[in-house]
């Protein structure tokens, strides 16, 4: 049985979850999340416990890799509308900077343009000061999608650390040519 899957997921004080059909749906404080599930996997609520049980009706690969999958991503829409989501980046390079416009942030990260990337409903975006963007929401999908978009558009080099990376990034460094 999986070990991810056969642990309940418990739901926290002002959090409703309710299943209806193969429709999960979590509403909390910050928002509300709706997801569909695999019909291979069934989902109940206990109302007594305040957990949500998971358990799959065949034992082949795909029922078992399903069956953690599904739990792991209940428990993630219940953090999601409890506490929600947040990541960091950090711009580092000199002249790069970072800005807000309406929906798009703007990156100045060393090309002959500015980037724009639109931002998704349902995530908030803001820039602290010019070389920090914090992304926040209930989807942790939509955060980290985000947030690895605007990482990629400049990925931390590795001779002088020049680029965007999350916050705590530790990025390898390499030595470069030496004189003989």
């Amino acid at each position: 049985m999986s070990r991810i899957g056969k642990k309940p997921v418990s739901i926290p004080s002002g959090v409703k979850v309710n299943v209806a059909d193969r429709e999960i749906s979590v509403e909390g404080k910050l928002g509300k999340l709706v997801w569909s599930h695999r019909a291979e996997i069934a989902v109940a609520v206990n109302e007594e416990a305040k957990e949500v049980v998971v358990t799959r009706f065949k034992d082949d690969r795909e029922g078992r890799a399903l069956h953690g999958l599904t739990r792991a991503l209940i428990q993630n829409m219940v953090v999601g509308v409890s506490e929600g989501y947040e990541k960091k980046l950090e711009i580092h390079g000199v002249g790069y900077l970072a800005a807000i416009d309406g929906d798009t942030l703007q990156l100045r990260v060393g090309f002959a343009n500015e980037i724009h990337k639109k931002i998704p409903a349902g995530l908030d975006v803001t820039c602290p000061d010019q070389t920090h963007v914090v992304i926040k929401g209930i989807d942790k999908q939509k955060v980290g999608q985000f947030a690895a978009e605007a990482r990629a558009v400049r990925k931390p080099e590795p001779y002088k650390g020049k680029g965007i990376h999350y916050e705590g990034e530790q990025i390898r460094r390499k030595a470069g040519k030496t004189a003989k």
